[in-house]
């Protein structure tokens, strides 16, 4: 983040740490290169500055949206990473999986049925990270 940075896109990076995390952000700043700046500023400003740090939902009820949103799209990286982020942003089990009962309903059958074994995946996971 450069010394000329909007103040959404600060608010964006301290929204998108919050949500994902240090590590995952770090990796992500990490892995940039001049070819994808441009677009990990784009997201940071406008996803996580514009849209994750508006007060009228909480992060719980964005991450509910989000995963069903992406589950709908069939964005199976996106559902896992979201998923991973429940921790941070206290979307419980319970409310993925209601969310991912009206992806079912409002975007199909075998699209919910995959989120649904990514979520499990993830939760296994992070389970096992708890326990280790």
């Amino acid at each position: 983040m450069s010394d000329t940075a909007s103040e959404r896109f600060k608010q964006g990076m301290a929204t998108r740490r919050s949500v994902l995390g240090n590590a995952h952000v770090d990796r992500a700043q990490a892995a940039s290169t001049e070819f994808d700046k441009p677009f990990q500023e784009l997201i940071t400003e406008a996803a996580w500055g514009h849209v994750w740090s508006r007060p009228e939902l909480t992060k719980r009820e964005r991450s509910m949206i989000t995963i069903a949103l992406l589950a709908a799209l069939g964005q199976d990286d996106e559902v896992a990473m979201h998923v991973r982020a429940t921790a941070n942003t206290g979307a419980s089990r319970e409310d993925i999986r209601e969310a991912l009962l009206h992806v079912a309903i409002y975007a199909g059958v075998p699209a919910a049925n995959h989120a649904i074994k990514i979520a499990k995946q993830v939760f296994e996971q992070m389970d096992a990270g708890k326990a280790a």
